[in-house]
């Protein structure tokens, strides 16, 4: 009997084995799948040709690199002058490096052309239901994106704003969630007048208008004087319904940390340009962009001889030591036929 009894356990143990895996396999026909886009990105920089005398011509040249939800290949750089390949210890950004030496530099313009192959996957968190406590501490690279930046305060005007929004509320994500809707109510996306794109906390609170770094800046400074890490990430929007097609600028988004689930990533700024997706940009990103480059007040590698860079995605010069700004740029894209394409990692 008890052999008898000990076989009939087996074949249970086995039916429900069996019957786990053909749960599992139906689900995984049944999970959504992952948008992904790929293309081939195009990074030109026109340098002048410098009048006799300048001195030593330094630039830098941020590189995109494989992560998370993005993977970097067949990177080209071409260019008549030499170039070495650095990363800052602090936020992992990349650069192509250029020492361009006076003679050279006052000889005649020159091209550097950066091109690579880049798949983005859309960026989707899982949000925690409930309401957990603040954490008391964070893990110290975590930690860090509560400190303010230069142009991101996070007293003052900043955090009383911060703080008459949150006010009642315990749940960081809850906060995060209020002060989202925050800023796509006060704020406006435009290019009128000046001191927009800047990525000034301040400005942004007191003129509400301002582009993508203006939205993101207003918001990380609120995030972090409320105790919830924030960071910022700048690169480039892919235009959605373009197979091919010159970019005219730059676009940035943010991420904020919750304790148990990690970072969450948002982008307020496309979220007011895009009414229908408003829901969708708090906690997700699109698979239409490439990430350049993540911090701000950022120590490029190697080291510039001015103070710090505010953010950056394009390139950064010194002559002489000194900041210059006389190179130009520009940027394209072409799809590589897989635009929307699904896998189920």
């Amino acid at each position: 009997m008890r052999c008898k009894y000990s076989l009939g356990l087996a074949f249970a143990f086995v039916a429900v084995l069996l019957l786990a895996v053909r749960v599992g396999r139906a689900n995984d026909r049944t999970s959504p799948p992952i948008a992904s886009r790929s293309f081939e990105f195009t990074y030109l920089v026109h340098v002048p040709a410098l009048p006799a005398g300048s001195g030593t011509l330094r630039v830098w040249i941020p590189l995109p690199q494989t992560a998370a939800h993005q993977r970097i290949s067949d990177v080209h750089i071409t260019s008549p002058v030499p170039y070495r390949i650095h990363e800052d210890a602090k936020n992992g950004n990349r650069f192509a490096y250029f020492q361009v030496d006076a003679a050279r530099a006052g000889r005649a313009p020159f091209d550097i052309r950066v091109a690579f192959d880049a798949r983005r996957d859309e960026y989707k968190v899982a949000l925690p239901q409930g309401d957990p406590a603040s954490p008391t501490s964070f893990p110290p690279d975590v930690a860090r994106y509560l400190l303010p930046d230069r142009l991101v305060p996070i007293n003052g005007m900043i955090g009383d704003l911060s703080n008459e929004q949150t006010a009642g509320i315990s749940d960081p994500l809850q906060k995060a969630r209020k002060l989202y809707e925050y800023v796509i109510a006060h704020m406006h996306y435009d290019h009128d007048g000046t001191g927009w794109g800047h990525g000034d906390a301040i400005f942004a609170c007191t003129a509400h208008h301002g582009n993508c770094t203006d939205f993101h800046s207003l918001f990380i400074g609120m995030a972090r004087a409320a105790g919830i890490p924030a960071r910022f990430d700048i690169g480039f929007a892919i235009s959605p319904n373009t197979q091919e097609a010159k970019l005219s600028g730059y676009h940035c988004w943010a991420e904020f940390y919750i304790q148990g689930t990690g970072w969450v990533p948002i982008d307020a700024a496309q979220a007011w340009q895009n009414p229908s997706k408003h829901n969708y940009f708090f906690g997700a990103l699109d698979e239409n962009r490439v990430r350049f480059s993540r911090g701000r007040d950022l120590t490029l590698s190697p080291a510039q001889a001015a103070g710090p860079v505010n953010y950056i995605v394009y390139p950064y010069a010194e002559l002489n030591g000194k900041p210059f700004s006389g190179l130009t740029q520009e940027f394209s894209f072409r799809d590589l036929g897989e635009q929307a394409a699904a896998r189920t990692d």
